[in-house]
């Protein structure tokens, strides 16, 4: 007990470089993370021994004092290191394997309410980032890293690099991945953002009833000119009615335009009757 202790410290001071390297009291006081495992060896225990009760009242005692939950069923290997922890979820039936890292927020979960089976493995060696989730009851095969706020549902092959939602793989056995059809599915900034999309559906809407507004108003407008041109122009019309012989060219005879002068006062004439 005391030597699987002595791991556990070594191993936060191994993998964490704020931990003070010369101070063990520091590492026992100050790390959430090494608090929560060590209550969960024994909330194990109480549970293997048939205390189910108990033992969950003592992962919610964890949880209180180190804002980690792990479910007493949960199975961890050797030196597990929770980084920050804060937020950190395992589920019952979840199993993870030696020189496992998990950073805050992770969630190892279930899906949907299956019984028996339900959570995720990790194999060992596996770094779990911040704010990532592993969901249902799949693997993550060794020396696999999953990215922050990754959500995976699919299993994990050995020696891969995880990323996105849902995740995808970017890296295996220490390549990047480069074929045409890979690269297309770790597009992660082509990925579909349904408030950006609704943003740019109603300003393009916007644009198409500004456009439908103003040539409104521009039929408004010639039809106002038109109407005053019509207005305008009704003398002149009254008066060919009256009598067609008004119309005056530059060949007509004087004589003449003095008999349309006459024609034209007796219609005005008329008109005022």
């Amino acid at each position: 007990m005391l030597a699987r202790m002595r791991e556990d410290i070594q191993t936060v001071k191994q993998r964490d470089p704020a931990a003070c390297s010369r101070s063990t009291l520091n590492v026992i006081l100050n790390y959430p993370g090494l608090h929560a495992l060590w209550m969960h060896r024994i909330n194990h225990a109480l549970c293997r021994a048939g205390l189910c009760t108990l033992s969950r009242w003592g992962s919610q005692c964890a949880r209180f004092l180190t804002g980690i939950e792990i479910h007493p069923g949960a199975t961890i290997g050797r030196r597990f290191f929770i980084d920050h922890g804060m937020g950190v979820v395992i589920g019952e039936t979840s199993v993870i394997g030696d020189d496992v890292t998990l950073f805050q927020g992770v969630t190892l979960g279930g899906t949907g309410k299956k019984t028996g089976k339900r959570h995720p493995d990790l194999g060992d060696h596996v770094t779990v980032g911040v704010g990532a989730s592993v969901l249902g009851d799949i693997l993550v095969g060794e020396n696999s890293k999953v990215g922050a706020g990754a959500v995976v549902i699919y299993e994990v092959p050995p020696n891969c690099t995880v990323v996105g939602v849902p995740g995808k793989i970017v890296v295996r056995d220490g390549a990047r991945i480069t074929t045409e059809q890979d690269a297309e599915q770790v597009r992660h900034e082509d990925l579909p953002d349904p408030v950006t999309d609704m943003i740019r559906f109603v300003a393009g809407r916007v644009a198409d009833l500004e456009v439908q507004v103003a040539q409104l108003e521009g039929r408004v407008g010639q039809d106002n000119q038109t109407e005053g041109f019509s207005r305008s122009a009704s003398p002149s019309q009254s008066l060919d009615a009256c009598d067609p012989s008004v119309a005056v060219s530059a060949d007509t005879p004087r004589s003449r335009i003095r008999g349309n002068r006459s024609t034209v006062r007796d219609c005005e004439g008329e008109a005022d009757n």
